[in-house]
């Protein structure tokens, strides 16, 4: 799928397959995910399939290798393929990072989200691990590994040379879940038990009169407290256990009887009806529908993403396209996936030539040079800047001077920014950006429809200013659909896609704790960003790009979307969703709980091997698993484990957020570097998100206090002492001091 997103954006993509050709031919996403590139055969046990491969990486500007743990002809290697050539760009996908700890090393998003906290993280019933019903965490880990390649092209378009990028499982559920992953080691965490629905009363969906379910999106205590009125709850925030605090809403003792009394509310009333009233009140709120709808729904025809291809195994097959939309040079979608081999013997391109300067230094970061301006709120515009910091570009977080309404909780989404804080409506405070739009490359934001506009801050403004400056908007659905005013809240496109119907199943929809439309679109953001850079640096002109969390809904479910003639219905979720079968789940342990995938063929066999089964073989689904939950659980979590391993059955262990924090392969990694909080304990936040051979950024990503460098960057830009004091005194910016990050309770 990384290797699919480069080739939309243009670059000549060749598939390299073994003589059977890849396993997952027979899957429906394979016509998706092998879309516009041309397929190749080599026998990599022989010496001609060797000299192909070998051919091929020398000419090539990237390699993409999955599986770290695959066994690769010399040739192949990163080492050496990058000594024959110097300009590559090597990337490597594995699916965990270092050794993939699962008997079989394959990819496998159930897997992963177990080893690294994810599925104890899940809101349920029962506090147990939850399985993700559509591998969320496989495709935003193919869109940041293709930034990460992007990024490094962009730092070659300067020196000359490559280097090898490692984007790996772990870091793709650092991706995902990075405001999991600042841990406050001194508060003890809890089971997830809350119900799928999420532990805050106030960013839940409810089940109205008429059955149908809806969703209430009052993030922000603005909506909040204007939710209270339109339900008729007023007293609830007046009752002394709140004491007219919302984040008492949160706490333990009160989330059981708050949130009955916002059920019996729905209750009383049909989903049209409290759809009306909410909207009229301007509260966040939106329907849950079917994931089989959403393909072919308005809302994804009003952003162009659905395509069709004449696929040579499914025929005629519907797909989402590509979100991210570059105004200059627009993605294309216009080959389908190649037979095996279809053009074997027809590629072949010139080795690339050696660079002839010397090689750099190591640098901070692919993107350093680069500047960007992050006028995002709440979570993916942020998000995608501190991605981008991480890179090593210098982001500016560009603020009103009161403040971002979500800044304190939203901590994890600004790490690694310089703050400034701006009025926009003023003119003084508008002249001050233009001024450092001048010195910038790239100005992102998240807007609704129409805001940049009345700004004054639009593209076209922003091109007059700086004529190659790269303008980036996300919004929930366009800026010219018939949506544009639609809120864009994560879960209200959860519910609209899909998305909590699927992973629910046949029980109560499912509020996923992964805000996945946010994440994964602040990282499509980032490839919008490197993309539009290296168009820049190879002509000189800039552009404007935009997406939406409507796209990005239909690309992170993209084979459960796929529409196909003959395809099996993609898997949908259930109550506390173990897994698909009972060879492929969660149990439970005398001490904690594991994820196997024991294959079907031979199960009894393999489990009596481990000494895990007696008697006669289970036949029925339901005798599977009652047996191998008195088996399980009559062992610890280690001895299951390892009996496991010793007959090569894939297997993990599905741990909690505190153990990933004294993991030493993760202390190795950098998954973790230390955020020290003034006074209070620090905690551990997120370090390394990709490892860069030559150019890694080292910086702790530390958050900016609002305004903290206003007159900093104000002074580099242009402005001299006494205009900078005049703006402050004016209030149309504000210099503020840095911030001290406190833990809160978790909202979802």
């Amino acid at each position: 799928m990384a290797a699919m997103l480069l080739g939309d954006f243009g670059a000549d993509v060749v598939k390299v397959e073994p003589p059977q050709g890849d396993p997952d031919r027979s899957r429906p996403g394979f016509a998706m995910w092998n879309r516009n590139k041309r397929g190749v055969v080599a026998d990599l046990s022989a010496a001609d399939g060797r000299r192909v491969l070998a051919d091929l990486i020398a000419g090539a500007d990237v390699c993409v290798a999955g599986d770290q743990d695959a066994a690769l002809p010399a040739e192949a290697e990163p080492e050496e393929a990058c000594a024959a050539n110097p300009g590559l760009v090597y990337l490597r996908v594995p699916p965990y990072l270092g050794r993939t700890p699962w008997a079989d090393g394959g990819e496998s998003a159930a897997l992963l989200t177990a080893m690294a906290g994810l599925a104890l993280r899940q809101s349920s019933f029962d506090g147990g691990p939850v399985d993700p019903a559509f591998p969320y965490v496989s495709y935003a880990h193919a869109i940041w590994a293709a930034a990460g390649a992007v990024a490094a092209l962009v730092e070659r378009q300067a020196s000359g040379y490559g280097q090898q990028v490692t984007v790996g499982g772990v870091h793709a559920t650092m991706i995902v879940a990075t405001s999991a992953l600042v841990i406050d080691r001194t508060i003890p965490q809890v089971p997830a038990d809350y119900g799928p629905g999420g532990p805050s009363a106030l960013y839940t969906r409810y089940q109205c009169a008429d059955g149908q379910w809806i969703f209430l999106a009052t993030l922000i205590p603005k909506f909040q407290r204007a939710a209270f009125s339109a339900l008729g709850m007023d007293d609830v925030l007046a009752d002394e256990r709140v004491g007219g605090e919302l984040e008492n809403l949160l706490l333990p003792g009160n989330r059981g009887w708050v949130r009955q009394r916002f059920v019996d509310a729905f209750a009383s009333r049909t989903s049209d009806e409290w759809m009306a009233v909410l909207k009229q009140a301007g509260i966040p709120v939106g329907p849950l529908l079917d994931r089989g709808d959403w393909l072919g729904s308005p809302e994804i025809a009003a952003v162009r993403m659905r395509a069709e291809l004449d696929d040579p195994v499914w025929g005629r097959v519907a797909m989402p396209a590509n979100p991210v939309n570059f105004e200059a040079t627009p993605a294309e979608i216009g080959r389908p996936a190649p037979r095996l081999g279809e053009h074997t013997g027809e590629i072949g391109w010139p080795a690339r030539p050696a660079p002839t300067r010397p090689v750099p230094q190591s640098g901070p970061g692919p993107l350093a040079g680069i500047r960007i301006l992050d006028l995002g709120a709440i979570l993916a515009g942020p998000y995608a800047g501190t991605l981008l910091a991480e890179l090593g570009a210098d982001v500016v977080k560009v603020e009103v001077p009161e403040g971002d309404s979500w800044r304190d909780r939203g901590m994890p989404f600004i790490r690694g920014q310089r703050g400034v804080a701006i009025d926009l409506r003023s003119d003084a405070g508008r002249q001050a950006f233009y001024q450092m739009v001048a010195a910038s490359d790239v100005v992102l934001d998240n807007y609704r429809a129409g805001v940049l506009q009345r700004l004054g801050i639009d593209y076209e403004r922003l091109r007059e200013v700086k004529p190659d400056i790269i303008s980036l908007s996300i919004t929930a659905f366009g800026e010219d659909s018939p949506f544009a005013g639609e809120p864009a809240f994560d879960p209200l496109l959860q519910a609209r896609s899909g998305m909590m119907t699927a992973q629910g199943g046949d029980s109560e929809p499912v509020l996923l704790t992964v805000p996945v439309n946010d994440v994964t679109t602040a990282v499509l953001a980032v490839l919008g960003a490197v993309t539009a850079l290296y168009h820049r640096r190879e002509t000189g002109r800039g552009q404007r790009v935009w997406m939406t969390l409507a796209g990005t809904a239909a690309l992170a479910q993209s084979e459960e979307l796929i529409e196909a003639e003959g395809r099996q219905p993609p898997p949908r979720g259930g109550r506390d969703y173990p897994g698909p079968t009972p060879l492929d789940r969660s149990y439970a342990t005398s001490d904690g709980w594991i994820r196997v995938q024991i294959p079907t063929a031979g199960a009894a066999d393999l489990l009596r091997r481990a000494h895990l089964l007696a008697g006669d073989d289970p036949v029925t689904d339901a005798e599977w698993v009652e047996v191998l939950t008195a088996a399980f659980g009559a062992h610890t979590r280690e001895q299951a484990l390892e009996a496991l391993a010793g007959v090569g059955v894939p297997a993990v262990p599905a741990r909690t957020l505190a153990e990933l924090a004294e993991d030493p392969d993760y202390e190795k990694w950098e998954v973790f570097n230390v955020l020290e909080r003034g006074e209070s304990p620090a905690v551990l936040a997120p370090a390394r998100y990709a490892r860069f051979s030559r150019t890694e950024q080292r910086v702790v990503l530390t958050p900016p206090g609002v305004g903290e460098h206003t007159s900093e960057v104000l002074a580099e830009v242009g402005l001299d002492a006494g205009q900078i004091a005049e703006l402050v005194a004016s209030g149309a910016v504000r210099q503020g001091t840095p911030i001290v990050y406190r833990s809160f309770a978790v909202y979802r």
